[in-house]
């Protein structure tokens, strides 16, 4: 989710630009050219009037805040967008998932209590973790000298046959 999306949410703090470039800096402490360079980066995006001047909201100087932490902790800019990006859309999954939750909720109460869901049925993820067994139970049958098998998290392999490259 873009930072756009973050800045529309109505848990975030108010997102009208307010702020002139001056006053932003004073109360973030970063300078004016600072604010131009994080803009450039993409790390916060002020609102512009109609003569396109810059105006910044409480949510971008909640923002700026988290860069400082960020810059703070020794983490260079690409890597501060990174981050930003991810805990926005951290965000918007999470609220996802409430809204999901409740959805589910809802539904479940729909129901009633005198109807049941399906159990899931759970299937071998691909047919070489349904290799034939041996008889033995706990055992699988190990191939024949010289055929190769797929391991479960890697190449396949050749299996010894005395003869060694």
């Amino acid at each position: 989710m873009s930072e756009e999306s973050g800045r529309r949410d109505l848990e975030s703090p108010s997102v009208r630009g307010v702020y002139g470039i001056s006053v932003a800096a004073e109360l973030s402490g970063f300078g004016v050219a600072a604010l131009r360079l994080y803009e450039d980066y993409g790390l916060i995006t002020p609102g512009r009037t109609a003569g396109g001047t810059r105006r910044y909201s409480d949510y971008d100087l909640a923002r700026l805040k988290r860069i400082a932490e960020l810059i703070d902790a020794g983490v260079n800019l690409v890597g501060i967008g990174r981050v930003l990006d991810l805990e926005t859309r951290t965000g918007d999954l999470e609220r996802d998932n409430r809204r999901l939750e409740a959805d589910n909720a809802q539904l479940r109460a729909e129901q009633g209590p005198g109807t049941t869901s399906a159990e899931p049925v759970h299937e071998p993820a691909d047919d070489a973790a349904a290799e034939p067994e041996t008889g033995r139970p706990g055992r699988r049958r190990r191939p024949a000298a010289g055929q190769r098998t797929r391991l479960r998290d890697g190449p396949s392999r050749q299996h010894a046959t005395g003869d060694h490259h």
